[in-house]
């Protein structure tokens, strides 16, 4: 029996705040990931980060996408600022798909106008396979594509309110 997914972050802890480090209001860069008890069968790791409390969210029923990203080598530890583009060099061609428009980690930037925290969802795949999708994909694609590729999943969540 494979062992429960546990995900954390070096940047914030499991429903607490997002430094500004890691938002659209600051470097807005990826954080460190760290994931444990990964299955001997794991063949690669995908990650869709979302902000579950977006108004497009509430109004629509699904969350608003940041980033998505997929063909992580299996490993265990996520580096803090993958860099932008359709293909990560240094996570040896991980795919980048079209995540908040772009082809890179967009961090959480809430409205300013909205002054309620958001919750910040990265969701971290273990799948037993490399998938075959271009980088044009969208959030909806890679998780058609996964669908019987998920050998474990779990999520870390952060929240992140303007001042």
């Amino acid at each position: 029996m494979t062992k429960e997914l546990a995900i954390k972050s070096n940047a914030f802890k499991h429903n607490e705040r997002i430094p500004v480090k890691y938002t659209g209001w600051g470097d807005d860069i990826s954080p460190e990931l760290t994931i444990t008890n990964i299955s001997s069968s794991a063949k690669s790791i995908a990650i869709i980060m979302d902000d579950l409390s977006h108004p497009i969210s509430l109004m629509f029923g699904r969350p608003y996408n940041h980033w998505l990203i997929w063909n992580i080598p299996v490993q265990n530890v996520i580096p803090e600022d993958i860099s932008h583009g359709e293909y990560v060099k240094e996570l040896k061609g991980a795919v980048q798909g079209v995540g908040y428009g772009k082809h890179r980690y967009r961090g959480p930037k809430p409205p300013k106008f909205l002054r309620g925290a958001h919750r910040y969802r990265y969701h971290i795949y273990i799948l037993d396979c490399v998938l075959e999708l271009e980088p044009t994909a969208k959030k909806s694609e890679l998780i058609d594509a996964m669908k019987s590729h998920i050998l474990q999943e779990g999520y870390i969540d952060g929240l992140y309110q303007n001042k």
